[in-house]
């Protein structure tokens, strides 16, 4: 089936959200029980940590951890946001460089300057959306020292959703930033599954919301495909993505092909389709993969090859580098819970 369709429903009785581009799942997001990325407290500073450069500090949802904190006495309230999912037994990883984001603009406290995503190229286009923004803030202001960037989302968007976003950002960054004071409190929820999807996926699609909507696209069979391991690459060969406590594992296989090429094109097809597997199984941190035999020639060609599907990928991800065994290392943004409990 052509075309792109978002279908917003449930999954084992939580909220659940699916993409689905010409007949393939590209992404995907289910509701966790833990605190959302995106929620912004006020914290309250509890006991640093010599030797690891952070500091520990109260939520309503348990202990957060915050890096390279200066001048944080304890006691002291501050204002941060949650980065990512913890990992089992780990505080909650915050920032304090907070992001007041929506599917058009993000107020950028702290960070002065009005910019336009690089990825609207049409120079037209960006002084347009500049002009609306002058305009827009002559309505209402930012907060003092902050900045606005606008999303690739404006690309397709009509100028009075875009200054509609930027208004409601400002006066939400405003607001929060004014609340300084009192014991620790959650300011403002992140987006759940449903919020993300209109958030996120701002690319024309068909948009399913009603009840069942999973089991009518074939949503259900392709979850059912994540709980395997085991990804088919064709022509025999695979790769199996096994997710430890210090790293995900990922090990590409030829399977019967043993013309001198196997290797070569069974790691090309895994490296192009890697970044949306980790995505769609919510998977993070060190990725170490093992690649099928091929000589180290054609390291450069999978390693390109690997860089142009992650342009595409929404989770940061840093590629490392080869190591002495001949494995990739990668560092991944812990953004999303691990599908698998879930499934």
């Amino acid at each position: 089936m052509k075309g792109s369709t978002i279908a917003l429903d449930t999954w084992n009785g939580r909220e659940a959200a699916a993409l689905i581009v010409d007949g393939r799942l590209e992404d995907l997001f289910i509701e966790d029980d833990q605190p959302r990325p995106g929620n912004l407290y006020r914290a309250i500073a509890q006991r640093p940590m010599k030797g690891q450069g952070g500091m520990f500090l109260d939520t309503p949802d348990g202990s957060a951890f915050l890096r390279q904190v200066k001048g944080l006495s304890p006691g002291q309230p501050m204002l941060v946001q949650v980065t990512g999912f913890a990992e089992p037994g780990k505080a909650i990883p915050v920032t304090a460089k907070l992001l007041f984001k929506s599917r058009y603009a993000i107020v950028t406290p702290e960070a002065p300057g009005l910019n336009v995503s690089r990825q609207i190229k049409d120079d037209d286009l960006r002084e347009s959306l500049l002009e609306l923004v002058h305009d827009t803030l002559g309505e209402v202001a930012l907060p003092e020292g902050a900045g606005l960037i606008l999303r690739s989302s404006c690309a397709g968007a009509s100028e009075d959703e875009i200054a509609e976003d930027i208004i409601a950002m400002a006066e939400l960054s405003k607001a929060v930033l004014a609340d300084m004071t009192g014991a620790a409190e959650l300011l403002v929820d992140g987006e759940g599954p449903h919020g993300l999807a209109w958030r996120e996926w701002s690319d024309p699609a068909e948009i399913d919301d009603q009840p069942g909507s999973f089991a009518r696209h074939g949503v259900d069979e392709m979850l059912e495909a994540l709980k395997s391991p085991v990804v088919p690459l064709g022509n025999g060969a695979s790769m199996v993505i096994e997710p430890t406590t210090a790293l995900v594992a990922v090990d590409v296989n030829t399977g019967n092909d043993t013309s001198p090429a196997a290797g070569l094109k069974a790691t090309l097809n895994a490296f192009r389709d890697l970044p949306r597997q980790l995505r769609l199984r919510g998977l993070g941190g060190v990725v170490v993969v093992d690649p099928a035999p091929m000589p180290k020639k054609d390291r450069r060609q999978v390693e390109q090859a690997l860089k142009a599907a992650l342009k595409k990928d929404r989770v940061e991800t840093i590629v490392v580098g080869w190591t002495n065994l001949g494995m990739l290392e990668l560092q991944r943004k812990r953004d999303r819970v691990p599908v698998k409990g879930l499934l």
